[in-house]
């Protein structure tokens, strides 16, 4: 007789490795199925390999770096938030830090130190890894699942189930989008995916010019069809395509619907936020005064990083070699507005292999938010980067998915067990 396992979880990913702890310490005997040859593979990676578990700012502030529906989140982040993550990392020996902007790292900076003790407390707790299994979809009757059909023909039964699949980023890591045929199969909603958190694509060679030079303190305004629509303040880079960086990052999770529509979506550098129009003027004249006899190209230095220096003389047709006592008003002005506005037209996103998660996912209009059950099939729930919820970077992302996790793997787990009724758990 086959066994049936009481949770069996579709995804050995941080969502699904952590719905697979919280179902078990309810009683739940819980199977997770990955396709990869490990667990946790994107884990790894993420924070640039440091890990970036979450972020501790409060509530509020976490909700406004979400979307696009932050009210769905409150009932799993009312079970399980930040401080819960930082405590159930300490307690499996997992220490941590808080960094600048609110970030948490493990005091190792190591990811792997962060996937060893989870995949280790995991099996502490009983739960078993099923790896090297991709699977082809589930088994249903009625209203129920009762089985997940793994390549290349085997079933293997269980009593609550829950996806975990991941998204469409870094495929190479098994987050490919499998997971989106296996719920439209079963009747459920998939909203358009998109890249995000993803390095975005600029026109002309501006950039590329400037690969390699990294801002910080800088502020993006972002227009859409002529229109101010958004600003982020922090750090960012320049690659041979465009741009990135943590602010560039969030900016293109929150724009990429327009991108993608090639609307007209300007990202426009304020190299001088802390200072209004005014205030920056005089300060470009103090400076002028003060160094009448240097070269433009010089006194430029007190202004911007070296190897911006060139483009903007580029860009402001100034000759380097002009004497800052040459300088007339209407070029100072064109000094100062460029300081303040330097424009780089986004023509594109870069791709799902770049991108850190993916927008879009499972209709929130058919999963229950305060169990995370789906609305078609009583017994199956969902967990992390697969449903239409994302947010910025800075740890917000990996908090969803632990926080989804908990939920979803403890009300699988009372359903499996008969400890809910479903009246109950509706």
């Amino acid at each position: 007789m086959k066994q049936i396992h009481d949770v069996v979880i579709v995804g050995g990913g941080a969502s699904g490795v952590i719905a697979g702890i919280f179902a078990a310490q309810c009683g739940a005997k819980v199977l997770i199925i990955e396709k990869m040859k490990e667990p946790l593979r994107k884990l790894k990676i993420t924070g640039k390999g440091r890990c970036n578990i979450t972020n501790n700012a409060p509530l509020a502030d976490f909700l406004r770096k979400t979307g696009p529906d932050p009210d769905f989140l409150k009932p799993a982040f009312a079970r399980f938030f930040n401080d819960d993550t930082v405590s159930f990392f300490n307690n499996i020996g997992v220490n941590t830090v808080v960094e600048r902007g609110g970030r948490v790292f493990p005091q190792s900076n190591s990811a792997i130190e962060v996937v060893d003790k989870l995949v280790l407390f995991a099996r502490a707790k009983g739960v078993e890894f099923k790896c090297n299994s991709k699977v082809k979809g589930f088994i249903r009757e009625d209203d129920q699942i009762t089985g997940v059909e793994i390549v290349p023909n085997q079933v293997i039964k269980g009593k609550s189930f829950i996806l975990a699949a991941g998204g469409a980023s870094y495929p190479a890591t098994g987050s490919s989008g499998d997971g989106y045929p296996i719920v439209t199969a079963l009747g459920h909603k998939v909203t358009t995916i998109r890249p995000a958190l993803v390095p975005v694509e600029t026109s002309g060679l501006t950039a590329k010019n400037l690969q390699g030079l990294s801002l910080s303190n800088v502020k993006v305004n972002v227009w859409i069809d002529g229109k101010k629509t958004d600003e982020e303040m922090g750090e960012m880079l320049f690659t041979h395509f465009g741009l990135t960086g943590p602010i560039i990052l969030s900016l293109s999770r929150r724009h990429n619907d327009s991108i993608q529509k090639k609307k007209n979506v300007v990202f426009s550098i304020d190299l001088k936020p802390a200072l209004d129009e005014q205030k920056l003027d005089n300060r470009l004249q103090r400076d002028l005064d003060e160094n009448g006899k240097m070269k433009l190209s010089n006194i430029f230095k007190f202004w911007l990083p070296s190897k911006l220096i060139p483009e903007f003389l580029r860009q402001l047709s100034l000759n380097g070699e002009k004497l800052s006592n040459q300088v007339n008003a209407d070029e100072k002005k064109k000094i100062r507005k460029l300081l303040k506005d330097f424009r780089f037209e986004v023509t594109s996103l870069r791709s799902f292999s770049e991108a850190i998660i993916t927008s879009g996912g499972i209709s929130r209009e058919q999963i229950n938010p305060e169990t995370l059950a789906s609305m078609l099939y009583p017994n199956l729930y969902f967990a992390g980067e697969i449903i239409d919820v994302d947010a910025n970077t800075g740890g917000y992302n990996l908090q969803i998915a632990f926080s989804t996790g908990v939920l979803a793997g403890e009300y699988a787990a009372k359903m499996a067990l008969g400890k809910q009724t479903q009246d109950s758990i509706a």
